[in-house]
């Protein structure tokens, strides 16, 4: 199977494309900012790495192109940012909207094409819980996870008749780089609101990505892998 995974090179995408990769699959990541884990993730793992800013449509459309032919689909890149809305400037909101939302989209739109000629494919968007329930301090972030889950329910309608599914999973408190900066307390706090009593790992994020690409008749589903916190 030849996956395209965006975000690849750290947290749930790393988790994604070390997942695919150990099950035999030919793996092509994006990268952003960090060049030297996606490099030492390339190697370690045979996947290729792409540089890409996922604000840029063009930009998404060429990576995809340079990854030829696409069987699973994982939009997993994601920004965050915390501030009160009141706060928000513009520009971060602009590019937040943009890598977690408007990135899904252009992908999607430029991998289909092939998708649809071989009448096969597999699309998995990670969205978030907080795109279900919503977290004070995170309205934009949780309105483009939502819009994730739109996407993902309409996208599943549309291209259904073609063969290819199209799922979403909705990852809680997941320990990653984007999480480490709610500190030790919050983190504890979340914790002990999810029902398994814990924060979850990178891993059991990929698992559920692996579960629903070999799943032929699950598609516009929306799962949870977050310990039972929404």
């Amino acid at each position: 199977m030849r996956v395209f995974v965006t975000g690849g090179s750290r947290g749930i995408g790393e988790a994604i494309v070390r997942a695919c990769a150990a099950r035999g699959d030919r793996v092509c990541f994006t990268y952003h900012q960090s060049a030297d884990r996606a490099a030492r993730l390339a190697s370690q793992t045979g996947a290729d790495a792409l540089f890409c800013d996922l604000r840029d449509p063009v930009a998404l459309r060429d990576a995809v192109r340079a990854a030829g032919q696409i069987d699973l689909l994982v939009n997993n890149a994601g920004i965050c940012s915390r501030s009160l809305i009141t706060d928000l400037s513009e520009q971060d909101y602009r590019d937040l909207m943009a890598v977690n939302l408007d990135a899904v989209f252009f992908v999607c739109q430029a991998a289909l094409p092939g998708m649809i000629r071989r009448h096969g494919g597999s699309i998995v968007n990670i969205s978030s819980v907080w795109g279900k329930v919503g977290a004070s301090c995170e309205v934009a972030y949780s309105a483009s996870k939502a819009g994730v889950i739109g996407l993902t329910r309409a996208l599943a309608k549309e291209v259904g008749p073609s063969g290819i599914r199209v799922n979403c999973i909705l990852p809680g408190v997941i320990d990653t780089d984007m999480n480490a900066s709610l500190g030790e307390r919050d983190l504890a706090d979340l914790a002990s609101g999810t029902p398994l009593c814990r924060i979850g790992r990178p891993e059991e994020v990929a698992a559920a990505v692996l579960a629903l690409s070999d799943a032929p008749f699950v598609t516009g589903q929306c799962l949870s892998v977050d310990g039972g916190f929404a």
